[in-house]
């Protein structure tokens, strides 16, 4: 019983600490430095042309990796290569949990351009 016990409490401790983690970005602070990412996304995220993917609602930690991904060239992207080097990485925490907190719009992609 005991053993069990010690188990879901180093559970909930990890659990804890992952969700600390993963908390870095500031979403007041990220609506403040979306000014370059609205012309194209939207300022909720929500971009209404079909080649522009939709920000709103995604994790927060996929939509860092991709501007980190972005900044370093790893995703060839010449405009968003340019746009994330700006970026700092609590830039790219803030913008990322920003986008995560927007209600996501996703119904209605059927003119949105699909990857394979």
């Amino acid at each position: 019983m005991i053993r069990g016990f010690s188990l879901i409490a180093l559970g909930a401790l990890l659990a804890l600490t992952a969700t600390q983690t993963f908390a870095a970005g500031d979403p007041a602070r990220g609506k403040t430095k979306i000014a370059t990412c609205v012309a194209c996304h939207g300022q909720d995220g929500n971009s209404v042309d079909p080649q522009y993917p939709r920000l709103a609602g995604q994790y927060a930690d996929y939509l860092a990796q991709a501007l980190h991904e972005y900044k370093d060239g790893r995703r060839g992207n010449a405009i968003m290569k340019g746009f994330a080097a700006t970026l700092s990485d609590q830039d790219i925490d803030d913008v990322s949990a920003y986008f995560a907190t927007m209600p996501s719009k996703l119904q209605g992609l059927e003119h949105h351009i699909q990857g394979d």
